[in-house]
């Protein structure tokens, strides 16, 4: 049955990312006035780009061709170790937070890979600025979950979840911290403004854009679903590190559809957030990304500097 629950579980991860990112899309629309598409308009791109037969420049590689499906298979095995709707599952005993990142880091080194393999002038930039800001936002987003880590005394993200939800709703300056510092690498992990604009393709913008511009067909398909799994990943992280109540500590059905309720009220919530910090921010420039990631890594430092201080006082 634990099985069951976690295959099921890593389903759902990959059934809901695009309707996700669908609702980050409808609501920034609404704030915007403009007319916003349909909530499964995602998954109508997926199915379309699914169709379409996939255009290969003469000089690729075997690596431009196989990479997308080694982004979405990382990206697929992430989410097995995250906690969605329940903890203590078979799986949670990878659930490390260093694998994770791995996992995280496998699939972006591919994706480098990939928008380098062509030769093009916007791939070569697409990649080195997308490793750019990966060398700064690792560091920032590993101390920001290290402060959950050093409170629990485990780096197993089931385990300190479920930490969290036993000890019940309690005032940590140093979570305040890391949750503001998890935020702003979330948006410059899935290229979301103010880092990146995935709604655009101008030359100074483009990151992520840049290194897939040659894709199609099926090959874009699985880099736009990693793309969307991976906002789903963060926004489950932050939801469920946090603000874990609601998620399942048993495997009876009540609690699990509780679980799944409270997450998916948790990432409309999130998405809304999103949609209007992208409706308020403009993008910065591309030089003051550091700035931008340097302050992140600075409010994960006072986290656990927070947590220290907190344990030496007692």
């Amino acid at each position: 049955m634990s099985w069951l629950i976690a295959i099921v579980q890593t389903l759902l991860f990959v059934a809901l990312a695009p309707l996700l990112a669908g609702w980050v899309k409808y609501c920034k629309c609404r704030l915007q006035n403009r007319k916003s598409p349909s909530l499964v308009q995602p998954y109508r791109d997926l199915i379309k780009l699914t169709h379409k037969q996939p255009v290969v420049a003469a000089q690729a590689s075997w690596l431009f061709t196989i990479s997308p499906y080694i982004i979405f298979s990382a990206t697929v095995l992430a989410a097995t170790i995250v906690p969605l709707i329940a903890v203590d599952l078979p799986t949670s005993a990878s659930a490390d937070v260093i694998v994770m990142v791995g996992f995280f880091a496998f699939a972006r080194f591919f994706l480098a890979l990939a928008g380098l393999d062509i030769g093009t002038a916007f791939g070569g930039m697409g990649s080195s600025r997308e490793m750019t800001i990966s060398s700064l936002a690792e560091p920032a987003m590993l101390m920001a979950i290290f402060t959950l880590t050093m409170t629990a005394s485990t780096t197993n993200l089931s385990i300190a979840i479920d930490h969290v939800v036993q000890e019940g709703l309690v005032l940590r300056p140093s979570f305040v911290f890391a949750l503001f510092a998890l935020m702003l690498v979330a948006i410059a992990e899935t290229g979301r403004v103010p880092v990146d604009n995935p709604a655009t393709h101008l030359e100074l913008t483009m990151i992520h854009e840049a290194m897939i511009l040659e894709y199609s067909g099926r090959h874009l398909a699985l880099i736009e679903w990693a793309s969307q799994l991976k906002l789903m990943l963060y926004g489950v992280l932050i939801a469920n590190i946090f603000f874990p109540w609601g998620i399942a500590e048993s495997f009876t059905v009540p609690a699990l559809a509780y679980g799944l309720f409270a997450i998916s009220g948790k990432l409309a919530v999130l998405g809304l957030f999103l949609a209007i910090s992208e409706t308020l921010v403009a993008k910065m420039r591309l030089f003051r990304v550091q700035e931008y990631l340097g302050f992140a890594y600075l409010l994960g430092l006072l986290g656990m500097l927070s947590h220290i201080i907190l344990e030496a006082s007692r």
